[in-house]
This record gives structure tokens, C-alpha cells and sequence, in this order.
């Protein structure tokens, strides 16, 4: 269940773009202000509102860290603030003083890209505040811009349409037509889809447009095989064009968000509808999750923006019932081969495959059938794929004791009581997380990229939403 707990209306014009830090809230809007809240209690900031752009504010987002905010406005100027002071730290000009559309930082804080109307988009060194690379498109206005996970790939969306991949030297990777009417936003999902030996990362990203579809693509890139973008699917839960979307902190929710004045709540895996919210009375313009917490944002052209909490111990419903992730032993013989991906052993997809290895046959296996029956010859891999399936018992486990799985520490398996954010966007236990980096190489449990910095951020609205729910557990 998804519950409306707080609408802020205090801007006079509409809201134009929101985000999420893991302590703040930021909002701004064509009224030319930026607006700043606190998650704990979603009361405004001191600072608050940030005034300097002398037009429309179209976008704002937070560095991975939250410290600094970025906004953008027609008036042609990015600004960066200081998100816990509001002090303006600088101010970029974009090249030939076009209105800058969009703009988002890159995984590791290094680089803040902005696009434009003019087409331009430009990479700015988020630490020296200068021009470091720009690029442009030749057909329409730059409207949307988002980073791969692992930082290697800037995709940007123009008002003609096209989706355009540039490498962090901001050289066009790849450039092709995705939505006939103009493309409105895009969002890469946090987490890979799959990882191998060889390093080759695949990536969701969706993007929206004004014919009204959200589309799933799958991208992939290395020095070596080179960048590939493959079309997967289209969503078209919207009569009208669609202004927004984004994925969920662990990439299993997508939101959108559109004309038709309704906001619409996908599952990833099924890609079925989980909820539909049409409590805005104009258009919706931009939707945003929160980071480590099921918190979601939604703003409009009639001067809100709605804070919506997930309840976690409630089925999610969509339009036709009930729609819950299948249980482990439920799982299809595909979403095992989806687990293998994301566990980093896609070699072995094709084995699983030929030897219909479902949900239940994979709580099931041992070291012997492992050996004997799927002869898999590595001694490595069959310790990797039992450790794996130890997990997924584990997390079994967890869940048929009540305890949601975003309460538990991705490497102890065990329910938080000091949660940290790393930076690789995930929370963790942080004494666990310590010890990690003590003994472990600079590398993500989750993802096993390298940690762009050892910094451990203490995530307070996680650790309140584990005492809220401890209170109304624990006898």
C-alpha cells in the first residue's frame, strides 16, 4: 500500500523538478526559487527558499554525497549551493547563454553535466567549477540527462527525440531515435543487471516522451566490446505525453509521471502496474524516490508536491489486484537466470537453462548435484553459487520473520541498527561496512565496482524507519 502522508505547497508557480538526499528534500519551480526540507519531519529548511536565478528554475539535484545542490534555470546559469548552509558556492555560465534545461552529477561527484536549449550539453568539473567538456545535438533541445551507475556513460535526451550516449570524454557514443513526439526525461536504475568476469556491466535505463510510452532499454559498455543500446519493452499506462520517470533506489519500482494528471507506479520484473495515484489536479512534471528509504515525491503544475510512504508490510495492489514478487520457490527457470546475472555468474545462465533449474530446484541444490549433475567443474564457482544460495535462504528467512529485507545489512544479513550509506548509494550496517573495508579491496559488496570514496554517510531516515517499525513490533 502507498499512503499520501504530507503535501508541501509553498511555492506560487508550478513545480518544476524535486530530488532526494538522504537527509533533504529540494524542490523548485518556474516562481525562480529553490525550496529545501528536511526528511525528519518535512518541515521547510531556514535557508530555504534559495533565491538567485532571475527566471524559471527547470531542474535540481543533489551530489551522491548531499552536501551540494545543483539547479538550473532559463536565465542560462547552473548554480551550485551548499545544501546544509544555502550559501551559493558558484555560479556557470553555459556556453552562449542558452536556458539550461537539465542537469545531473555524476556517480562519483566528480562532474555535473547540463543540457540546454541550444542543444549544448556541457561537463563541468564539480570541484574546480570549470568548463571541462561539452558536446551537442543537432536536433532539438537537450531536456534530459542521467549517469550510469559506474559513471562511464552520460545518456541525454532531446526535444527531437533522440537519446545520445557520450563516454566521460564526451565523445558521442551512440545516437538513435527513441520517441517520435520528443523525448521528456530518462533514468538509469541504480543497480546493474548483470556482472562478469570480464567487467561487462548491463544497465536498465527507461526514458519517456510526448507519444505518451515509457520505454526499458539495456545498455551495455566497455573499452572493449564497445557501447551497445537494445530496446526491451514499452510501458504505455498513460493516455497523455509523459513528463517524468524514475527508478526506485533498488530498481525494482519505476514511477512516471504525466499529463494526464496521474502518477503510475511499475514493477521492473513484471513490468505490471503496482499502483496508480491521481491526486494532482494538473499536470504532473517530476516524480523522484528516495534513496534507502520507500519514500516517493511527486510535483505538479498545480503548485505541489506530494510526499507518498510505501508500506512494507502490505501487498503491493495494482489496477487488477494483487501483484507480489513470487516467492524463491516460485521463481521461473527466467528469473533464476536474472539471479545468476545479478550474482555475477552469468556463465553459467546456459547450464541452469538446460537443466530447468526453477526456483525450487535451485533452494535444492548441494555441492554433489552441483559437481555430479550440472557439472560445474570449478571449485571456485560451486562456492560462489552455494554462498549465493545461502544468502537467498537467509533472506527467506528474514522475511517470513516480518523483518522487511530494506532493514536488513546487505552483508551481515542481519536487521540494522546503525545504518550507513556508502558510496555506492546502498545502506549497510556500519560496523559491518567498516570491517569490509578494512579487510576487503576498495570494491562494492553489492556491486563489486570501486568505492568512488570510503566516506560513510549515517542514513537517519532509515534508522528511524527501523525504530518506527521496532516500536510496533517488539513486545
Amino acid at each position: 500500500m502507498v499512503k499520501l502522508i504530507r503535501t508541501l505547497a509553498d511555492h506560487s508557480d508550478d513545480v518544476s523538478c524535486c530530488a532526494f538526499s538522504s537527509s533533504l528534500l529540494a524542490t523548485c519551480s518556474l516562481d525562480k526559487t529553490i525550496r529545501l526540507y528536511s526528511l525528519s519531519d518535512f518541515s521547510e529548511l531556514p535557508h530555504s527558499p534559495l533565491k538567485f536565478h532571475t527566471y524559471a528554475v527547470h531542474c535540481c539535484c543533489f551530489s551522491p554525497s548531499g552536501h551540494i545542490l545543483a539547479s538550473c534555470s532559463t536565465d542560462g546559469t547552473t548554480v551550485l549551493w551548499s545544501a546544509h548552509s544555502g550559501q551559493s558556492l558558484t555560479v556557470m555560465e553555459q556556453p552562449g547563454g542558452s536556458p539550461v534545461r537539465v542537469c545531473c552529477f555524476s556517480p562519483d561527484s566528480a562532474y555535473l553535466a547540463s543540457g540546454a536549449a541550444d542543444g549544448s550539453v556541457v561537463l563541468w568539473n564539480a570541484q574546480s567549477y570549470k568548463l571541462y567538456r561539452c558536446g551537442g545535438v543537432k536536433d532539438g533541445s537537450l531536456v534530459a540527462c542521467a549517469f550510469s551507475p559506474d559513471g562511464s556513460l552520460l545518456v541525454t535526451g532531446s526535444s527531437g527525440g533522440d537519446l545520445t550516449a557520450w563516454d566521460n570524454r564526451m565523445r558521442c557514443l551512440h545516437n538513435e531515435k527513441a520517441h517520435d513526439l520528443g523525448i521528456t526525461c530518462c533514468d538509469f536504475s541504480p543497480r546493474p543487471l548483470s556482472g562478469g568476469e570480464q567487467a561487462l556491466q548491463f544497465y536498465r535505463l527507461a526514458s519517456c516522451g510526448q507519444d505518451c510510452e515509457i520505454k526499458l532499454w539495456v545498455v551495455s559498455f566497455t573499452p572493449v566490446s564497445g557501447f551497445e543500446l537494445k530496446y526491451k519493452s514499452t510501458l504505455r499506462g498513460h493516455c497523455a505525453p509523459v513528463l517524468a520517470c524514475a527508478f526506485s533506489y533498488d530498481g525494482q519500482m519505476l514511477v512516471s509521471g504525466s499529463v494526464d494528471k496521474s502518477v503510475i507506479i511499475y514493477d521492473t520484473g513484471t513490468q505490471s502496474v503496482l499502483y496508480t495515484l491521481t491526486q494532482h489536479t494538473r499536470y504532473v512534471t517530476t516524480c523522484a524516490f528516495a534513496p534507502n528509504t520507500l519514500l516517493l515525491a511527486t510535483g505538479s503544475m498545480d503548485k505541489t508536491l506530494n510526499i507518498w510512504e510505501f508500506d512494507l508490510e502490505t501487498p503491493r495492489q495494482g489496477s487488477t489486484g494483487e501483484q507480489q514478487k513470487p516467492l524463491i520457490e516460485d521463481w521461473s527457470e527466467e528469473d533464476v537466470s536474472a539471479w545468476l546475472r545479478a550474482q555475477g555468474l552469468e556463465e553459467l545462465v546456459g547450464v541452469f537453462q538446460m537443466n530447468n533449474i526453477d526456483g525450487k530446484e535451485l533452494l535444492h541444490l548441494t555441492k554433489e548435484s552441483l559437481a555430479g549433475d550440472l557439472k560445474i567443474e570449478s571449485l571456485g564457482l560451486r562456492s560462489k553459487v552455494l554462498r549465493s544460495i545461502e544468502e537467498l535462504r537467509t533472506r527467506m528467512d528474514s522475511l517470513s520473520s516480518g523483518i522487511p529485507d530494506e532493514f536488513i545489512c546487505p552483508i551481515t544479513r542481519e536487521l540494522m541498527k546503525d545504518p550507513v550509506i556508502a558510496s555506492d548509494g546502498y545502506s549497510y550496517e556500519r560496523e559491518a561496512m567498516e570491517s569490509w573495508i578494512h579487510k576487503k579491496k576498495r570494491t562494492s559488496p553489492m556491486t563489486n565496482l570501486v568505492l568512488p570514496s570510503l566516506v560513510l554517510t549515517p542514513n537517519r531516515t532509515l534508522k528511524m524507519a527501523i525504530n518506527r517499525w521496532l516500536e510496533t513490533h517488539q513486545k
